[in-house]
C-alpha cells in the first residue's frame, strides 16, 4: 500500500513557525535609537525598549512632570500658553488654559510667553514658570478654562524677574530655579532683546527659602561662574548638589553646571553673597563636541533616583552619570526637556517646535 504523505509539509511549517515565534520572543532586536557607552547604565535603560509618542502637535512642548495623585503626566506648550494633562484612560487634552500669560505683569508680544517649568507641591497643587507673567505660581491642580494663579515669587531686590523658566523643589520646601529672559526672544529675529521692561540684566539662578527670603546662586554679570544662560535645574538625590544647563546659545559653549549646596549649622542655605559660603560653581559635563555633531540643547533635565542625570541635548536624551561621564543617548529627536513617573518605570520627554511631541519609554 502506498503511504499518504501529504501531512508532512503542513507539520514541518507548523513546526517553523513555532521554532521562529519562539526565538524572536526570546531575542527582541536592540533598539537603534539607543546608544550605550557604559554598560552599567543597562540596569536602568533597556536597549530593546520601544519609543511611544503620546501626544502630537503641540506647538512647543515643555514642562513635563508626573503627578501622582491622578496617575497623569502634566507638561505645558510654551508658544500656545496651555497646560495639558496626559493619562492612559484619556489621552492628553488641554487642562488649564490659559497657564503662562495671564495679564499678571506687562511683557512684550514677541516673547515666548506661556508657562514652561512645572513641579507639583506636597499638597497636590501645581507650581508653574510663568514666562509672561513673569513669576513663578501656584495653581489648584483641577482644570481650569478660567485659572486663578497665586504669586509665589515674582521679584528679586525689588525688581521683576525676567521668565522664570524651570524649578525644582527641594525637600524642606526650598525652590530652586533658573530665569533667562526667553519672555524676551524675538522669534522673528532670533535673538534676545533689551526692552524697557526688562529690569533684571542677567540671566539668574536663584532659591526662595522656606523662610520667603529669595536668593541669587549664579548669574551672568554678577559672578565669576558664568552660566550665561541657565535653563533646565535640577537637585540630586541627596540635594547636596544642584545641577543647571548653561544652554550655550550665547557663547557657543553648552554645558551641564554644579553648584555645591552649603548649608551653616542651622541648616540654612548660604547663598553667594555671604562670606562663609565655599561652596561654588564647577563644570559637570561639557558638551561643546556632541552639539558641533548633532541637533539639540542643554534645556531641560531629571535626575534619576541612582543619580544619573537625563537630560535634553545634543542628539536627543543623554545621560550623565554624577562623575560627567556620558553614559548612553536616547535619539527622540530634538528635545527640551524629560521625567519619570513616580516608580521610574517610565522616562517621559516632550520635544522642540521642529520635534513637536511628547514621549516615553519603558525603563528597566
Amino acid at each position: 500500500m502506498k503511504k499518504n504523505n501529504n501531512w508532512i509539509l503542513p507539520v514541518a511549517f507548523i513546526i517553523f513557525i513555532i521554532f521562529w515565534k519562539f526565538n524572536s520572543d526570546e531575542e527582541p532586536v536592540p533598539n537603534p535609537k539607543i546608544e550605550i557607552y557604559n554598560s552599567s547604565i543597562e540596569s536602568i535603560i533597556d536597549v530593546r525598549s520601544e519609543i511611544e509618542v503620546l501626544a502630537d502637535s503641540i506647538s512647543l512642548p515643555e514642562g513635563p512632570v508626573w503627578d501622582s495623585n491622578s496617575k497623569s503626566l502634566l507638561f505645558v506648550d510654551v508658544m500656545g500658553n496651555k497646560l495639558y494633562k496626559w493619562n492612559e484612560t484619556d489621552g492628553a487634552s488641554v487642562y488649564i488654559s490659559p497657564s503662562g500669560n495671564t495679564g499678571y505683569a506687562p511683557n512684550v508680544n514677541y516673547g515666548l510667553l506661556g508657562a514652561n517649568g512645572l513641579a507639583v507641591d506636597k499638597d497636590g497643587n501645581i507650581i508653574v514658570c510663568q514666562h509672561g507673567d513673569r513669576r513663578i505660581a501656584s495653581i489648584k491642580n483641577a482644570p481650569s478654562s478660567d485659572p486663578s494663579f497665586l504669586t509665589v515669587v515674582d521679584k528679586f531686590e525689588g525688581k521683576t524677574f525676567n521668565s522664570p523658566n524651570d524649578l525644582a523643589l527641594a525637600s524642606d520646601g526650598s525652590i530652586y530655579f533658573t530665569d533667562p529672559a526667553f519672555g524676551f526672544f524675538n522669534l522673528e529675529t532670533f535673538q534676545f532683546e533689551n526692552h524697557e521692561l526688562k529690569e533684571i540684566d542677567y540671566n539668574g539662578v536663584y532659591v526662595l527659602k522656606p523662610n520667603g527670603k529669595i536668593e541669587i546662586l549664579a548669574g551672568h554679570n554678577v559672578f565669576s561662574d558664568n552660566i550665561d544662560l541657565p535653563n533646565g535645574i535640577a537637585l540630586s538625590p541627596d540635594e547636596t548638589k544642584l545641577y543647571v544647563n548653561k544652554m550655550g546659545l550665547l557663547d557657543g559653549n553648552p554645558k551641564i553646571m554644579k553648584i555645591d549646596i552649603v548649608k551653616d549649622g542651622g541648616g540654612n542655605i548660604l547663598d553667594v553673597l555671604d562670606e562663609k559660603r565655599w561652596a561654588f560653581v564647577s563644570e559637570l559635563y561639557d558638551g561643546k563636541e556632541l552639539s558641533e555633531k548633532y541637533e539639540g540643547n542643554f534645556d531641560g533635565m531629571a535626575v534619576h533616583s541612582s543619580g544619573n542625570i537625563f537630560t535634553s541635548g545634543p542628539g536627543g536624551l543623554l545621560v550623565i552619570s554624577p562623575e560627567g561621564d556620558l553614559m548612553a543617548k536616547i535619539d527622540f529627536g530634538h528635545l527640551t526637556n524629560a521625567t519619570f513617573d513616580d516608580d521610574e518605570s517610565y522616562l517621559y520627554v516632550t520635544g522642540f517646535v521642529n520635534n513637536p511631541k511628547v514621549y516615553r519609554i519603558k525603563l528597566n
